[in-house]
């Protein structure tokens, strides 16, 4: 099975906004969001500007065929200092009917993974295939 969620620890995310500016109270992936899609580029894998859900934020990524994927990105109860990434294929018919298959996104794992890794500030990163 593919793994398509990552957890991991780093004090680098920390909102630099109060709570009350955040999305949800103690809901918070902003700076994540936007640091994931700069480090993405920089590594030849263009993404869209983070947008936000009540849950925290996700960036789009789509592959050569056109399958739509958000990598979303949020914090883990209510800490600044631990977080959880995982992909979600979108649908490509009405009603939910027909979403991407997760091995057209596997580039952006590929490189999702290389950059955690290549960056000491993140630690603890655990890889799975639970939602």
């Amino acid at each position: 099975m593919v793994e398509t969620v990552v957890e991991f620890r780093s004090s680098m995310f920390k909102p630099f906004l109060p709570d009350d500016c955040q999305v949800n109270p103690g809901r918070y992936g902003a700076e994540l969001a936007f640091w994931l899609s700069r480090r993405l580029a920089d590594r030849g894998l263009y993404t869209s500007y983070p947008t936000f859900e009540d849950w925290g934020w996700f960036i789009e990524f789509s592959n050569e065929r056109g399958d739509e994927y958000w990598l979303c990105c949020s914090n883990i109860e209510r800490s600044d200092t631990e977080w959880r990434c995982f992909l979600d294929p979108k649908a490509k018919k009405l009603f939910g009917r027909s979403r991407a298959a997760v091995d057209g996104a596997s580039v952006l794992l590929e490189t999702l993974r290389g950059v955690l890794a290549d960056e000491g500030d993140i630690v603890d990163i655990n890889w799975s295939s639970e939602p």
